[in-house]
């Protein structure tokens, strides 16, 4: 009894930090399928002496006949927290109607040692392939977005 009786009292402990996690991913869009932050940005601004910088995240939403589009979004880390700078549709993918099954940044250990982006999406435009296609994202480091078929 004692055992069930501390385990009561931890979930119910532990119950407005739940309460608020679920706040947090009941605000993610349900269409989302996939989501993947690489990459990092940096900028000074000429009336500041300390510089913005972030990160990118790649993201892909269902939409109404299991197709996707392909958003890029350039988020600011601030002393405040995270700020939304930019979302932009990457048209290049979404015109071709794209099964998107899968986005992943250029290495998953989460150094990144030059600015800008090299993320990889793996999509289908016709369900019924065996095999994806893959297409990269990339930005510079001046910022200049290129969507482009993989070459390997």
């Amino acid at each position: 009894m004692r055992l069930k009786s501390g385990l009561l009292a931890a979930v119910l402990a532990a119950s407005p930090i739940l309460t608020a996690l679920a706040a947090d991913i009941d605000s993610v869009p349900i269409e989302t399928i996939f989501a993947t932050s690489s990459g990092f940005w940096e900028e000074t601004a000429a009336d500041s002496d300390a510089p913005r910088r972030g990160y990118y995240k790649v993201v892909a939403l269902r939409q109404p006949d299991r197709t996707a589009k392909v958003y890029l979004q350039q988020i600011a880390v601030t002393e405040e927290g995270l700020e939304l700078v930019n979302s932009t549709e990457l048209e290049a993918l979404s015109a071709m109607k794209p099964y998107v099954t899968d986005i992943r940044p250029e290495n998953s250990n989460g150094i990144t040692t030059q600015p800008g982006l090299f993320a990889t999406v793996f999509l289908k435009t016709d369900p019924a392939r065996s095999e994806s296609e893959t297409w990269t994202v990339l930005i510079d480091d001046l910022g200049e977005i290129r969507v482009e078929r993989a070459t390997n």
